[in-house]
């Protein structure tokens, strides 16, 4: 169990150990969210748990503290997002470090959530606390911090949730900065503006059963789910835009299930996953998709039939290079002496769920080693992820 008492909020390496602490894998609060609530209270902040549940899902708590001047009353309002939740450690044995016991070492601090994303929220914390150190609680403005137990699970509890609440309330965000863990090999050296969408479609391809020695009674499906999976992967989908690069499809499973030697199976089962950019939406890519099966499948010949379930995990999107992507490449420029690249790679992040409300990026740590055995962050990245968030404030509230 994490320390009853909140450790120091001007101490952002304390205060990530003491969240890694948690054993908040998704979709166990574990106290991080306890610990964070007391520590913002310290400061002033005024903080509101947001639990939802659903039918058929995980109960998710999720955080919203909010501090400076109130919905209605004017002034700019910045959002730090992130999430508390962890992936699970997977094998234990393979660990070197306890993957809880946030241990330092080698001028590292290792643990699960020490890259994604407990030490951004730390960062987060330290920032707001040492700016409003210098300029009070009336700074012309408000800071909030959005955080949800459901980011690494399905994403259905919590961000998404918390917005609409906010929204139906009369509360709008102006910017807002997700802290994943975006750099590359070093600090600073990326930025997310954008990210691909997600679109898993599960294909189930219907032939003809039949006896192998009798070909022309029967209608493999496995032949047919091999010439969609041609008519699929051979040709590049695009070619990328100016932001993103070419769309991926990737197949995940092939499926057929046919233990006898001398049967061509009726049923084959295939799954894939594909990273869209902004060239389409998850319906017209899947026209696309579907148009280039069909013809795979008429030159075949036959009646066979493909039906598909889809799921769409996220929209492509990306905010476009302007004020807040500007306002934080010059913090990271001054504070790490980087020049920060503006990329839309890797998976998916929340957000995809914030940019319906207010311009959005994501910055944070390095992320080489997060979901890996012996996650960790560099002490001294840490602490100049604090001095680049407290830089966005300061300049996001320039009198």
């Amino acid at each position: 169990m994490p320390d009853t008492l909140a450790p120091s909020v001007s101490d952002v390496v304390e205060l990530t150990r003491a969240l890694v602490r948690c054993e908040s894998v998704t979709p166990a609060e574990g106290g991080a969210l306890q610990l964070l609530e007391r520590t913002l209270g310290t400061l002033g902040f005024r903080c509101e748990r947001m639990d939802f549940t659903q039918a058929g899902t995980d109960d998710v708590a999720n955080l919203y503290a909010r501090i400076g001047r109130e919905p209605g009353e004017g002034g700019k309002h910045f959002c730090f997002a992130g999430h508390s939740d962890v992936v699970p450690v997977g094998d234990l044995s393979s660990w070197t470090i306890g993957p809880f016991s946030a241990e330092l070492s080698a001028g590292y601090l290792f643990g699960r959530g020490a890259a994604d994303m407990k030490g951004a929220i730390a960062a987060f914390t330290e920032a707001s606390a040492r700016f409003l150190a210098k300029r009070g609680h009336d700074f012309g403005g408000a800071i909030s911090l959005l955080v949800t137990g459901d980011e690494e699970g399905p994403a259905v509890n919590g961000t998404v949730k918390m917005l609409k609440k906010l929204a139906e309330r009369g509360e709008t965000i102006d910017a807002c900065i997700v802290g994943e863990p975006t750099s590359s090999k070093r600090l600073g050296d990326m930025m997310k503006i954008g990210r691909r969408g997600s679109m898993t479609v599960d294909l189930i391809v219907h032939g003809i059963q039949g006896h192998v020695a009798y070909p022309e009674r029967l209608d493999n499906a496995i032949h047919r789910l091999s010439a969609i999976i041609e008519a699929l992967v051979r040709e590049p989908i695009d070619k990328g835009s100016t932001h993103f690069q070419p769309t991926s499809l990737q197949f995940t499973t092939v499926d057929v299930g046919n233990k006898a030697t001398n049967i061509a199976p009726g049923t084959a089962k295939a799954r894939f996953n594909t990273r869209f950019n902004d060239l389409w939406t998850s319906k017209t890519l899947l026209a696309h998709l579907q148009e280039r099966i069909e013809r795979a499948l008429a030159a075949l010949g036959g009646n066979g039939t493909v039906e598909y379930k889809v799921e769409v995990s996220g929209e492509s999107f990306y905010t476009p290079p302007g004020p807040l992507s500007e306002l934080v490449a010059g913090a990271v420029r001054d504070v790490a002496g980087v020049e920060c690249e503006l990329s839309t790679t890797g998976g998916t992040s929340d957000a995809r769920f914030i940019r319906s409300y207010c311009p959005v990026l994501e910055f944070g740590l390095v992320g080489e080693t997060m979901h890996k055995v012996d996650e960790k962050s560099a002490v001294a990245d840490l602490k100049a992820l604090a001095r680049v968030y407290e830089t966005v404030l300061d300049r996001y509230f320039a009198a």
